[in-house]
């Protein structure tokens, strides 16, 4: 590889930016979060599943496009704390769950370092940067409503 191809990477590379943003973004909701026992991902997870209503886990891994392995990680440990149920399952695991009254009361309690951590990320992306991600994600088809 050439030194030409090397600093092309280094100083042009989208997908090393974005994740940079990504972790950054996701460290100042989790640092927030901390004390709450939750990390951002989960915290979406209880809030697609309160959003979705009753469903599949894979649908909550279509609409937060996240791995399976990952979903089912995340809502064991959910289910261990009651803040999901599972109305159904089989050998292969969890069939539809359900977002618990504790799981909405979960929700409800972490709400105010959500938004401090919201505030943080909307203070580091900018106005313009905020704007951008709203769009950029709208465009690749995440439908918050789904």
């Amino acid at each position: 590889m050439s030194t030409s191809s090397i600093d092309e990477i280094v100083s042009d590379c989208l997908a090393v930016r974005v994740r940079l943003i990504g972790r950054s973004v996701t460290s100042l909701y989790d640092g927030a979060l901390d004390g709450h026992g939750l990390t951002i991902a989960q915290v979406n997870l209880l809030a697609a599943l309160g959003k979705a209503g009753p469903c599949p886990p894979s649908k909550l891994g279509e609409v937060l496009q996240l791995e399976r392995s990952t979903v089912s990680r995340n809502l064991s440990l959910l289910l261990k704390h009651g803040w999901i149920e599972a109305l159904s399952s089989d050998a292969k695991g969890m069939r539809e769950v359900a977002l618990t009254s504790a799981g909405q009361a979960k929700i409800e309690s972490v709400m105010p370092a959500w938004r401090q951590a919201q505030r943080q990320a909307a203070q580091l992306l900018g106005t313009t940067g905020v704007n951008s991600v709203q769009r950029i994600a709208s465009n690749m088809g995440y439908a918050p409503d789904a």
